[in-house]
């Protein structure tokens, strides 16, 4: 239940900063000041979810579990919200990269189950 609880708030966390980061990108001609301090808005809850997701994860996963974990979920919002608020279409060369990135998490995680190298 801790890990799901953290993975939860990571998931929720990351949208808030996918959305700090690149919606504005859909603004391109309002002024850079404005998104600046718009994104700061939107990233305070961001670490609203991820201090207290890392907090939780924390006691039952290592910080570097985590912080591939963080990466995988950063990556899945990442490519619904560039299909879906971007537009921006998936080609082959991006699911090759992710699943080579799928597969470095992977080895991560390997020691949790009795494999550390």
């Amino acid at each position: 239940m801790t890990v799901l609880s953290a993975v939860g708030l990571l998931v929720l966390s990351n949208l808030f900063m996918t959305i700090a980061w690149y919606g504005h990108l859909r603004f391109m001609n309002r002024p850079l000041w404005l998104v600046i301090l718009a994104s700061w808005g939107i990233a305070f809850f961001e670490y609203c979810l991820q201090v207290p997701a890392n907090r939780i994860g924390y006691s039952a996963l290592t910080a570097y579990q985590l912080k591939t974990l963080q990466e995988v979920i950063t990556l899945t919002v990442f490519i619904l919200f560039a299909h879906v608020y971007m537009g921006e279409g998936l080609k082959p060369k991006h699911v090759a990269g992710f699943i080579l990135l799928g597969l470095a998490a992977w080895t991560v995680f390997q020691d949790r189950y009795g494999l550390d190298w």
